[in-house]
């Protein structure tokens, strides 16, 4: 985890008669404060829940940064992602040894997708925002 910067900027002060202070998150690993909330859910698992990996659904950021995470746990990842996401994201979470099958973009086909990776795998479901852990976790870059 990287230490980001928290910045200030007089001229926005000036603007809003306040004082600013703004965190750099882009600045972390895999470019988002995701990779808070990634990190405190991986390391809250029992080594039981660890065995079959993890799997979520995510056009992106979340997924990328639970794939860097697991990998960095040394656990198996699968993330379902929508056909339609970036490919920059694609290849993010690829970089990461994250598993990925693609779905149609919609709500259903992912937790449809989710659940059968489960099914096959025994994979831990790691929510990208319903998630106790995952909100902890994030919510490390106010602290």
């Amino acid at each position: 985890m990287h230490q980001t910067p928290i910045l200030t900027a007089t001229s926005i002060n000036s603007i809003t008669g306040s004082n600013l202070f703004f965190k750099c998150v882009k600045l972390q690993k895999s470019g988002a404060f995701k990779y808070r909330g990634a990190t405190n859910a991986i390391s809250q698992l029992s080594s039981k829940d660890k065995v079959n990996g993890v799997v979520t659904h995510s056009s992106g950021n979340h997924g990328q940064a639970l794939a860097r995470a697991a990998k960095k746990a040394g656990i198996m990842c699968y993330v379902i992602m929508p056909n339609n996401s970036p490919q920059v994201k694609i290849n993010a979470v690829k970089e990461n040894d994250g598993i990925i099958t693609l779905c149609a973009p919609t709500l259903k086909d992912r937790e449809l997708f989710t659940e059968r990776v489960i099914e096959n795998t025994g994979a831990k479901f790691i929510h990208p925002y319903n998630n106790i852990e995952i909100i902890t976790g994030q919510a490390t870059a106010a602290k």
